[in-house]
């Protein structure tokens, strides 16, 4: 077999589509820095304010709002005591937990009953969102003084038990926090200051996700930050401080905040009840929900604000394995595309101010198509480069562009949140994420890209969507 056929087909491809490939991947890259130099700004006013937020006095106010904390669990028994311990001690004056035990088969439920001396309410759950788990206990503390709620319901998925858990919440702002979270104490006064700053146009705050691998957790506290022991967490560590802090707190800055972390957001409840809960059918079902939310309140031309807060922070338990890994990003690429696709109306439409005009245009070329371009770049440059069609300046090029260039992006991002936060004390650890944001250019943001194309493809072809078992470890033990 011939390799003219191939060799003349890469070269038509790098004659039209090699500029602008290394265009594309300067325009990413950039669009990441000028959105850590807009978290900067956002970082910097948030520290000018902290001495002068009025924590303290919130935390003892009685007009401060209250607060449902809403963990779904299902076979999360490792770490359902520490979240729940963390959660009952957050330093807030009027909050309640709100278990949703999805139909577990492990002993989440036991224990939750046992630690906490549940014995069953006989309340009727009702609510305006149509659920679809039926419920079949409702525990509560014989202890009336600890703010706990437990509704042990059939399995029915995380967004129907959410949904379930804003109609038993019973405070006016709700949270939803993943079940193998650890919030820090002033987590809640925190991400609910714009509430209380703007009661009437803020309707959603989203906190920082931070990874607990590594971690020191006392009684459902992270006492001493520390680097995962695992390379595949190391990395994780890397794009949380990028995406979930810096990326989001840019966004935030820009006023086009459209995703909030279904790990640790919060939302005013009658905004939940009027916007009828979470899709329950959708696999991004927190993206799905903020969108819909940017809908309802643009089409009703009412004034609205949706918040990054940029340090009370949620440490969760990020997969340590490549198998489990790969699950989450599938999930969370088909996730993106299914939610663009269904707002695809509101791309580009002015009617939808930055939103429309800015943001999702940006998710769709930047965030959907990057796996895309990532995996032909990878394959047809070297590809090139071996068949003589590709000479070496433009492989340098792509090189310098596609991966330097993000490698500098990315450490621009850990020294804005080193200077801001100083969250890893120890210079070791400092210098494994260092080294972990050299080790994701080297295999790591490949697999990523073909496993989010997996998730995109397997979507395309409606292929059921399966959730997985994502193991967890427990706190403290990667």
């Amino acid at each position: 077999m011939t390799l003219d056929p191939v060799r003349d087909a890469l070269l038509t491809f790098f004659d039209v589509s090699g500029p602008w490939l290394l265009l594309y991947f300067f325009l990413i890259n950039t669009s990441y820095l000028v959105l850590i130099i807009l978290a900067s700004v956002n970082f910097g006013r948030h520290l000018r304010r902290t001495q002068f937020s009025g924590t303290t006095s919130a935390a003892r106010s009685p007009l401060t709002p209250g607060v449902s904390v809403l963990l779904p669990a299902y076979n999360e028994a490792n770490v359902i005591l520490d979240s729940v311990r963390s959660v009952l001690d957050l330093r807030y004056p009027d909050h309640e937990v709100v278990v949703i035990n999805d139909g577990s088969t492990d002993a989440t439920l036991e224990r939750l009953v046992e630690t906490f001396g549940l014995v069953r309410s006989g309340r009727d759950v009702a609510g305006r969102i149509e659920v679809r788990g039926a419920v079949r206990d409702v525990w509560v503390p014989a202890d009336e003084s600890i703010p706990l709620v437990v509704v042990d319901k059939e399995n029915s998925g995380r967004s129907d038990s959410l949904n379930m858990g804003i109609n038993v919440a019973s405070r006016d702002l709700v949270v939803m926090v993943d079940a193998d979270s650890v919030l820090d104490p002033d987590a809640l006064l925190v991400v609910s200051k714009p509430f209380a700053d703007d009661p009437q146009n803020v309707v959603a705050t989203g906190g920082v996700i931070r990874a607990a691998n590594g971690c020191r957790v006392v009684g459902g506290r992270v006492v001493d930050v520390r680097m995962p022991r695992s390379v595949v967490a190391r990395i994780q560590v890397v794009e949380y401080l990028r995406s979930f802090l810096l990326g989001r707190a840019g966004w935030s800055q820009a006023d086009a905040l459209i995703l909030i972390s279904g790990a640790f957001g919060m939302f005013r409840r009658d905004i939940l009840l009027e916007a009828g809960g979470l899709d329950a059918d959708s696999i991004g079902e927190d993206f799905e929900l903020v969108m819909r939310i940017h809908k309802m309140m643009k089409d009703s031309k009412r004034d609205y604000r949706v918040v990054f807060v940029a340090e009370p922070v949620s440490w969760t338990e990020v997969p340590d394995t490549l198998a489990v890994l790969g699950r989450q990003r599938r999930r969370w690429h088909r996730g993106l595309w299914e939610v663009l696709w269904g707002y695809r109306r509101m791309t580009f439409n002015p009617r939808y101010g930055r939103i429309g005009m800015v943001a999702l245009p940006y998710y769709w070329f930047f965030e959907l198509f990057a796996p895309l371009l990532e995996v032909v770049g990878v394959i047809v440059v070297p590809l090139g480069l071996l068949l003589g069609v590709v000479n070496v300046p433009f492989a340098v090029a792509f090189l310098l562009v596609a991966y330097v260039y993000a490698f500098f992006v990315t450490c621009a991002a850990l020294l804005v949140e080193e200077i801001s936060f100083h969250r890893y004390a120890r210079w070791r650890d400092l210098g494994a994420i260092v080294l972990a944001s050299v080790a994701e250019n080297i295999g790591y943001r490949q697999l990523t890209a073909l496993w989010r194309l997996q998730g995109w493809w397997a979507s395309l072809r409606k292929k059921k969507a399966v959730w997985g078992t994502m193991t967890r470890a427990g706190f403290g033990s990667s």
